[in-house]
């Protein structure tokens, strides 16, 4: 004879799938929050000094408008020693990821 047991219903586990997902959706607004919080205190470094000639109502620029002085480089400084090594030009080939048309003949297209 075979006993039949009475199954018992178990809770579906949806609960704790719940709860995970409501406290990764808290984290993720809050961390947005956060984000915009700072972005919106984001100020300029005093250091630096505006640019009018990149300002949005500047003039259109042209062949006749300078530069203010303080952008202006001085053509009659002196070079330092240590500076003029890197002042020099460039001499030489530029360099290329294509070989030559001597050197791919040479070597078969190789």
């Amino acid at each position: 004879m075979t006993v039949k047991r009475n199954k018992q219903k178990q809770q579906p586990k949806t609960l704790g799938v719940s709860m995970i997902a409501a406290g990764t959706a808290a984290i993720g607004l809050g961390a947005a929050a956060v984000a915009l919080l700072f972005s919106s205190r984001r100020r300029g470094n005093p250091a630096e000094h505006a640019a009018p000639d990149l300002a949005a109502d500047a003039p259109p620029v042209d062949i006749h408008t300078r530069a203010p002085d303080a952008f202006r480089p001085d053509p009659t400084a002196p070079v330092p020693p240590e500076l003029r090594e890197s002042l020099r030009p460039a001499t030489g080939p530029a360099p290329s990821l294509a070989t030559d048309r001597g050197t791919a003949a040479a070597t078969g297209g190789q």
